[in-house]
């Protein structure tokens, strides 16, 4: 794909870098010389210097020819309007733009987002991502990471393992044996910085940090198999009433009653808005690195500290000062620079959120082909976690998982058939409508989307299922065929008679021909219906022209059918003179 990205900042120069490796034809824009020439030094991108909000360069970076635009500057209203010349002047396909402002993103307001108004496609708000995603987590203590796929009914956990853990030091072919109901498949581990896809010999040891794909209602069953029996945290502290502080809290209170939130925010204004918004939680103005505020916060009380400020530094001193009150508190720290990652283990911080990673994903998910529903981003894109569904010119389809002939960086997780979650296993068959969740490694990726995209045959398939409709019209037109003839025998114009005799054999023919083999809950796309208008037009025709072939003297069968189509379509052209 020809892909143009504005704004080269950590956002833009990650995606860059990613979507780069994955054979995409990438050019970057920014007003940033020092960025752009970062870029090209480091990628095999192209790096334009300019505003992206002038048609001229856009047109440098041959915007007339892009498929995407994806607008990540600093500024919301120059992505919108990036958005909006991107579709005007060049007509771009699809157009992504990063939104931060919540007045924009307010549902009031959605209706500006059309072509009509402001053509933009996918909105992405990196502070309600992140907010979701540390609500997630709260979810399921024990575990550094849960995301959800397929309707929020299969999760994908990232859980440490310690000497707690019952699965250690078992191969996980025994895994199965040993915990029967367990719905769970263990896709992979992190082992001395490094990540390796497990195998059925393979064990899981101390410190791995384990990929686990599994059904959502046995979330709590998987954490206790790996040794963690933490309770869900009722009492949270957020240090920072900040976009991401404030859409948690929120969030919070529609989702957990029992929680009680308490927010620390230093700007006056802010935490008197924030107090206004929300309806349960308690705002404290004040600084977080004051230990009299966290004294007033009772900290000793609080079981899980959010440091969630604009600040790296504030983030990472509130979470070592936390330590000081007490040892056992769940501690999480908002981290922009990824360097600091290397503090963690050091500072006792049991979770770094990386906001960056956390967007990127959002929008790499919109670049897939196919019928790549999610996409989730490990170890800085190296690996994805990905959702697709199984349509009817898969290669997947009907094939037994040991007879794909998946290479050994695709891994499959989990399906969702129907109501019911399945761990595959090597004699599980693909079926339509499955939807798949999977591991896949970056080189991969073309192969991932091959495997789920709509075949070339697409059209002939969508033709073949919609001959049904068209052969109901056919029997439509034998019954009327049948009238003719009774109307013909009785007012004794035998000379229509024959015509419509071998009308009403032609459509009932190809009536039951067409319908013979007819799909249970037979459903029809959009694409399917516009054929069957299309087939409509030009099929029909020829089963009405029939009569007048037969029937009239020295006509072609070119002007019967012409005169067929101006009657079923009320033209009132004909080609005779009387």
């Amino acid at each position: 794909m020809n892909i143009i990205i504005c704004g080269a900042g950590r956002v833009g120069f990650t995606i860059a870098k990613l979507l780069s490796e994955q054979n995409h034809s990438i050019t970057v824009i920014d007003q940033s010389s020092e960025d752009i020439q970062k870029i090209n030094d480091s990628l095999d991108v192209k790096g334009i210097v300019g505003k992206a909000t002038y048609p001229a360069i856009l047109e440098k970076a041959d915007a007339v020819d892009a498929d995407m635009i994806i607008a990540v500057t600093k500024n919301d209203e120059i992505n919108m309007l990036i958005c909006q010349i991107a579709y005007t002047v060049f007509n771009v396909p699809k157009k992504i733009a990063r939104i931060r402002s919540q007045d924009y993103l307010n549902p009031k307001f959605s209706k500006v987002y059309n072509k009509e108004n402001l053509p933009i496609d996918v909105i992405i708000s990196p502070e309600i991502e992140i907010a979701k995603s540390i609500q997630r987590k709260l979810e399921a203590p024990g575990a550094l990471d849960n995301v959800t796929f397929a309707q929020n009914k299969i999760r994908l956990l990232e859980i440490l393992v310690n000497d707690n853990c019952k699965l250690i030091n078992i191969p996980l072919n025994q895994i199965t044996k040993k915990f029967p109901n367990l719905e769970a498949n263990i896709l992979g581990v992190i082992r001395n910085e490094k990540f390796s896809i497990l195998k059925k010999n393979d064990i899981m040891k101390k410190d791995d940090k384990a990929y686990v794909v599994i059904n959502s209602d046995q979330m709590s069953q998987t954490l206790i198999a790996f040794g963690h029996e933490e309770k869900i945290a009722t009492k949270i502290l957020i240090i920072g009433g900040g976009n991401i502080g404030f859409n948690l809290a929120k969030n919070i209170e529609q989702s957990f009653e029992s929680a009680r939130v308490k927010i620390i925010e230093k700007d006056k204004a802010r935490a008197e808005f924030i107090a206004n918004e929300l309806n349960n939680s308690i705002i404290i103005n004040g600084d977080g690195l004051d230990e009299d505020v966290l004294a007033e916060a009772n900290i000793d009380e609080v079981e899980t500290v959010l440091a969630l400020t604009n600040d790296d530094e504030d983030n990472l001193m509130v979470s070592v000062l936390v330590e000081k009150f007490s040892k056992d508190k769940r501690t999480m720290a908002l981290i922009n620079k990824p360097n600091y990652s290397l503090l963690q283990s050091s500072l006792k911080i049991d979770d770094l959120i990386d906001p960056r990673m956390n967007t990127v994903s959002s929008i790499l998910k919109h670049v897939h082909k196919g019928t790549i529903q999610t996409a989730y981003t490990l170890l800085n894109g190296e690996y994805e976690i990905i959702e697709a569904e199984i349509i009817e010119t898969s290669e997947l389809i009907n094939k037994e998982l040991k007879s794909a002939n998946l290479p050994d960086s695709i891994r499959i997780g989990a399906v969702l058939r129907e109501k019911e979650i399945i761990i595959p296993r090597s004699n599980f068959i693909f079926k339509e409508k499955d939807t798949v969740v999977f591991l896949a490694q970056r080189d991969q990726l073309s192969t991932v989307e091959s495997m789920f995209r709509i075949s070339s045959f697409w059209f002939l398939l969508m033709i073949r299922s919609s001959f049904f409709y068209i052969g109901l019209f056919a029997l439509l037109i034998s019954i009327f065929s049948f009238f003719n003839i009774i109307y013909s025998y009785y007012f004794n114009l035998y000379l229509n008679l024959d015509s419509y005799v071998y009308s009403l054999i032609i459509s009932l023919f190809f009536g039951f021909l067409f319908t013979f083999k007819k799909k249970n809950g037979l459903k029809i796309s959009i694409y399917e219906k516009i054929i069957i208008v299309l087939m409509g037009y030009l099929l029909l025709p020829l089963f009405i022209a029939t009569p007048y072939y037969l029937s009239i003297y020295n006509i072609s069968f070119l002007d019967a059918y012409f005169e067929a189509i101006s009657g079923f379509t009320s033209t009132g052209f004909t080609v005779f003179n009387n």
